[in-house]
Parts: structure tokens; C-alpha cells; sequence
């Protein structure tokens, strides 16, 4: 059986934001932590796409706006 359910971290426990079957009494459980900081998660994504697709340009490079626009 896979349940999915949100808790927070007090004092040292960890509480349910909603009380689990009473089939599950005695069980074990296998707990899964995923944080939620959703910023800087997405930030570490943004910065990982970045290096991937980053390039370094020659030195002596010089962007010629004329050039671009030059059809």
C-alpha cells in the first residue's frame, strides 16, 4: 500500500498533517523525506540548465548588434 501525506518536523517528531487508517496500527512503515524549500530547489535547477547549456566565448568576442539585424 503507498499513501502520500505531508508532516512537520517538532521537538524531535514527526507529525501527520492527517491521522493514517486504523488498518496500519502495529505496522511497519517505510517514510520517505522529501523537504518542501520549493525556492531553492527550483534555484539549483535554474543554476544546473544554466552550466549545461553554457558555453565560453573567445576573448577577443565583441556582439555587433548591426550585424544581427544585417538580413
Amino acid at each position: 500500500m503507498y499513501k502520500i501525506s505531508q508532516a512537520m518536523y517538532q521537538d524531535g517528531n514527526l507529525i501527520l498533517s492527517e491521522k493514517l487508517n486504523s488498518d496500519m496500527e502495529g505496522k511497519h512503515l517505510r517514510v520517505i523525506i522529501l523537504g518542501t524549500d520549493d525556492s531553492k530547489t527550483k534555484q539549483e535547477r535554474f543554476f544546473q540548465l544554466v552550466d549545461k547549456h553554457a558555453f565560453a566565448l573567445p576573448v577577443n568576442y565583441q556582439f555587433d548588434r548591426a550585424e544581427l539585424y544585417d538580413r
